[in-house]
């Protein structure tokens, strides 16, 4: 079992203590979760923190056994300003792991695909208007925090009758930076634009690829998501979407080659830990 650098209170407390007008940091949660701090205001994107899914497959023919320890009980992150959903598979929508930190953070705002509002009030019994829906160029503004919504193809770029995307990225943009959040995505024609048009400083990008002998829908392989940030120029790109279920992962080891063989920048980070971007000199601060 693949244990957390940190993890509960001693993660709370690393975030707690974090505070800059300058610099963001940001924390690996597991699978394709991450908490990002920026000017005392966090953004907690597809938190995944329950046993939900080796519960339910349990039995199976698709077991989700687990390969890593839980980083933090949902109930105690306090302090969140913004929470993520950019589609209804459980690992990003898990009623277990919100739920607890809705309890937790009343005053936090959820935003979701609009085409998933009916889906995502069913499965957390919330009220309807309380999710925030956005769609492909739809944007809102939360505190330090403008969040872009941008199509995200699992396996397909697929819209419901209104033509509205249910799986969604997310580019965030906060004082200098800009940020990209994946969601779960294969590499469809007019990514590598948006993210070149949007100078994106950090991506949050899935590497576990497209097996379908899995029985579920892929993403982007490690190559890739290598590849992918190179010709996008992004500053730097961070891996997710492994290391949680042993029928679903990849090594980060073959990431790190891809990115090293083409000159990707990049950061693996373990499981708990958390870094400081500083966009002007481009690497990580202690």
């Amino acid at each position: 079992m693949i244990q957390p650098i940190q993890k509960d209170l001693n993660l709370i407390k690393d975030i707690t203590s974090f505070n800059s007008d300058s610099f963001f940091k940001v924390w690996w949660l597991g699978q394709s979760g991450f908490l990002l701090k920026y000017r005392n205001e966090t953004i907690l994107f597809d938190p995944y923190l329950s046993d939900s899914l080796t519960e339910k497959y349990k039995n199976t023919d698709k077991p989700h056994t687990r390969i890593s320890d839980l980083v933090v009980h949902p109930a105690l992150l306090n302090n969140i300003n913004i929470v993520t959903s950019s589609h209804n598979h459980t690992d990003h929508l898990d009623a277990e792991t919100l739920n607890p930190i809705f309890e937790n953070n009343s005053m936090a705002a959820f935003v979701i695909p609009e085409a998933n509002r009916a889906f995502v009030v069913e499965r957390l019994k919330c009220a309807l208007d309380f999710p925030i829906g956005l769609d492909e160029k739809k944007n809102v503004k939360i505190g330090n925090f403008e969040i872009i919504g941008i199509p995200a193809a699992h396996n397909t770029i697929e819209r419901n009758e209104n033509g509205q995307c249910k799986f969604l990225g997310y580019i965030v943009k906060f004082g200098a930076y800009t940020i990209y959040h994946s969601g779960d995505t294969l590499w469809y024609e007019g990514l590598q634009e948006i993210l070149m048009d949007n100078h994106i400083d950090m991506a949050f990008l899935p590497i576990n690829g497209n097996k379908p002998e899995r029985k579920v829908a892929g993403n982007l392989s490690f190559k890739e998501a290598a590849e992918l940030g190179k010709v996008s120029k992004v500053k730097m790109v961070i891996p997710h979407h492994y290391d949680l279920f042993e029928f679903n992962t990849e090594d980060p080891e073959n990431f790190k080659n891809a990115c090293d063989k083409i000159g990707t920048p990049y950061k693996i980070l373990e499981l708990g830990e958390g870094f400081v971007f500083n966009r002007n000199e481009n690497h990580l601060m202690p």
